[in-house]
């Protein structure tokens, strides 16, 4: 089905990333890199039109990582992107490195962070990012110096707003009490609500609430609950898995990805979905 601008991302409504606006229903841009978010595109043309039609179907927040490719996918973005639309906000994270395939590591050095944001920069075609995560706590740093290292990167013109990804709410604290904290990126899905306490923590806060993996891969959309309720209402699994999101709390911003631009089209229908209180019910 072909949509246009007018019904796509923008009817699940708008959320706040500090004085930026964004459309509720953004785009995961990690799955475009090749197997394991390692290496380039298989098929770099269509992964150009795949970012393309996100744009016409509204999606105006994109995020990335300069650990996806590494590299790889923060240029694809401004190969298909650049001249960049006007509103359209990428969102970039630093602090994980990528010695092969199969290993993300943390590094959350302030030497590290400020050689990564360079990189982010320029890759990105961009004199400062709008969105800038911590992608990890670091174990061997201590978290209050990277995020201190963020705030200078802020201060200093780099970064607009500050975001963090994989953190409890005591971390969360923590980076507030140092500096603005605009959104947090945790893993969270039907299947899998470990992050509870933290959306909760959003919610009171009211930062924006990023969920990664938000359909919960091949597993959580063969969940018994999805499959019976996308069967009762006609959905996709995935449409569903996402409307649920976005009908879970106000400040999720939901961040799919995917290579396809069927199923690209198929997700942004979740915009427009209400889901039935008995309908969430059951998923619940």
């Amino acid at each position: 089905m072909k949509q246009s601008q007018k019904n796509g991302a923008a009817v699940a409504g708008t959320i706040s990333l500090g004085d930026l606006t964004v459309n509720r229903l953004g785009f995961g841009a990690m799955r475009l890199c090749g197997d394991s978010a390692w290496g380039k595109p298989r098929d770099r043309d269509h992964a150009y039109r795949v970012l393309q039609r996100a744009v016409e179907l509204g999606v105006n927040f994109i995020d990335t990582a300069d650990s996806y490719g590494p590299e790889a996918n923060e240029l694809l973005i401004s190969q298909a992107l650049y001249p960049y639309r006007s509103g359209l906000v990428i969102g970039t994270k630093g602090g994980l490195v990528r010695p092969n395939r199969r290993s993300w590591v943390e590094d959350g050095r302030p030497e590290h962070l400020r050689r990564a944001i360079e990189g982010s920069l320029q890759r990105l075609r961009l004199e400062r990012i709008d969105l800038y995560q911590l992608h990890a706590p670091d174990p061997n740093v201590p978290f209050i110096a990277s995020v201190e290292t963020l705030a200078d990167l802020r201060r200093l013109g780099k970064i607009r707003h500050i975001g963090l990804s994989n953190v409890t709410v005591a971390q969360l604290e923590a980076a507030r009490a140092i500096t603005p904290i605009v959104s947090v990126q945790n893993p969270y899905n039907l299947r899998n609500r470990t992050s509870e306490d933290v959306l909760a923590a959003c919610e009171r806060l009211g930062l924006a609430f990023l969920p990664w993996y938000p359909l919960g891969g091949k597993r959580g959309l063969k969940a018994n609950k999805v499959k019976q309720v996308a069967a009762r209402l006609g959905l996709t699994h995935a449409a569903l898995s996402l409307a649920w999101l976005l009908a879970r709390s106000p400040v999720m911003l939901p961040i799919p990805g995917t290579r396809s631009i069927d199923h690209l089209e198929d997700n942004v229908l979740a915009a427009a979905l209400k889901l039935a209180p008995e309908d969430f019910n059951d998923l619940e």
